[in-house]
């Protein structure tokens, strides 16, 4: 199992999840019932309401977003800053365990 941690906006609460490796982490937040990832569209890319800003260290061990995801977090609620990423892009894999994300103030 893949551990993460999300931070909601305005909070000192961390959410723990675990994740099948293979899994997104928009799809982990969702089955957990983590409020703060929307994930309209449900994963196919087209919405930006599961943004999400990744702490280092693991935003540099990402894999670079694809043109078409750079263009969705364009479209974010919240601008996008550093470790800016869609969750439904990100695949845990076990060189994420431990991945720390904080969630923006509102998907909408």
């Amino acid at each position: 199992m893949v551990r993460v941690t999300l931070h909601p906006a305005g909070s000192d609460a961390a959410i723990p999840l675990e994740a099948r490796p293979g899994r997104s982490l928009m799809q982990a937040a969702v089955d957990a019932g983590v409020e703060g990832i929307a994930a309209d569209c449900g994963g196919s890319l087209t919405c930006a309401t599961c943004h999400v800003r990744v702490r280092e260290p693991f935003a540099s061990r990402l894999p670079a977003p694809s043109a078409d995801e750079l263009a969705m977090l364009e479209f974010t609620a919240v601008p996008r800053g550093p470790g800016s990423r869609l969750s439904c892009q990100l695949v845990l894999d076990d060189s994420l365990d431990g991945l720390v994300a904080d969630l923006p103030e509102r998907q909408y």
